[in-house]
This record gives structure tokens, C-alpha cells and sequence, in this order.
């Protein structure tokens, strides 16, 4: 299974703005939490799951996150391909991030906040595999 998005919408009339996101099904979801970063030079990386699942979506700003898919979770290799997603908060896009896969987030706007919805609760499995920002060859500056 590869990442990809599940696209939202927004509606807009006089008494304001609704958004909606009518094709994510929230059923998988067990926790929840907010990420908000000090500033724009803040990169969270490199971090992710070989079981754990996860879903984004901007509540406030805009991130771009980048993915890569980790072949070895105890030596990976270094040119390994990197997914790019730029999210905002425009309309409800939730991007599905399946296991298997590691993050890099970077907030582009002051003040964004970043939603992260994960399909385990905390300490129900140890699967957080973390390598440093620069182990990777083909990240995207």
C-alpha cells in the first residue's frame, strides 16, 4: 500500500465556512494528538512505524511532509526514494501514511498545526523506529 491522500472539501455561505472530509473513514483510528512547531526551522525527522499506521491533516496553516519507505528497519539503505505531500488547511485532505513508512514534517506557516491520528494506543506495540535528519541521501530541502 502506498501513502496517498483522501481528499476533503470546504463549503461557504453567509454564515461562514464548513469543512468536510466525507471519505475518511475514522473507524481505524484509536488516538489522536496535535503537532505545532516553535518556528519554521524546526524539521521533525526522520520517525515512523514497520506496523503502526498514521493519518495527517492540517487543522491550522500548512506542512510539507516527506516519506520514505524503509527497506531494512535495522540498516536502511541510504537512496532510498522520498514522497513529498504539501498540506494545508484549505479543505480536509487527510493523508494515509500505511506502515511500513518514516516522516519527515516541516511546518511552512507560522503557527500551523499538524493533526496526527494513529490505529494504536500508546505502548500498545513498540514499533517508533528513529534515524538522524541527515542519514538519508535524497531528502528534499
Amino acid at each position: 500500500m502506498r501513502p496517498n491522500i483522501i481528499s476533503g472539501s470546504n463549503y461557504t455561505d453567509n454564515r461562514g465556512e464548513l469543512l468536510y472530509n466525507n471519505d475518511f473513514d475514522v473507524s481505524e483510528i484509536k488516538r489522536f494528538y496535535i503537532i505545532e512547531n516553535t518556528d519554521l526551522s524546526i524539521v521533525r525527522g526522520w520517525q515512523g512505524h514497520e506496523i503502526e499506521q498514521r493519518w495527517f491533516s492540517v487543522a491550522k496553516g500548512g506542512f510539507n511532509i516527506q516519506l520514505i519507505k524503509i527497506d531494512d528497519w535495522i540498516n536502511p539503505s541510504k537512496n532510498l526514494d522520498v514522497i513529498e505531500f504539501d498540506l494545508n488547511s484549505d479543505k480536509l485532505n487527510v493523508l494515509h501514511i500505511p506502515s511500513g513508512y518514516i516522516t519527515c514534517i516541516k511546518a511552512n506557516v507560522h503557527h500551523s498545526k499538524l493533526i496526527v491520528m494513529a490505529d494504536y494506543l500508546m505502548d500498545e506495540v513498540k514499533d517508533e523506529h528513529k534515524y538522524p535528519l541527515n542519514y538519508f541521501n535524497n531528502i528534499k530541502k
